[in-house]
């Protein structure tokens, strides 16, 4: 018995479906193809299969800073010396 198939709406940056698009495409998979695995792994799984964690404002910001090398203290030539600086 064939299932009947649906049309599914999303909605994401041009940009990312573009990577998404490309990353996929070098794996011989379409965008569609690759959704439609992750959401069967899911279903499969009965949860997301990968992990998922909450990241706070702060480490947001630390994140951002370092892409932007703002904030960055540098190398350090030893522990000692690391912890030096952490603590001012």
């Amino acid at each position: 018995m064939k299932t009947a198939s649906v049309n599914v709406t999303m909605r994401m940056e041009k940009e990312l479906k573009e990577e998404a698009e490309a990353l996929f495409a070098d794996m011989g998979l379409s965008l569609n193809a690759a959704c439609r695995m992750f959401l069967k792994r899911a279903v499969m799984e009965q949860r997301i299969p990968f992990e998922v964690r909450r990241v706070d404002r702060k480490t947001l910001q630390a994140l951002s800073d370092a892409e932007q090398g703002k904030n960055v203290s540098g190398s350090f030539d030893s522990v000692d010396a690391l912890m030096e600086e952490l603590e001012k």
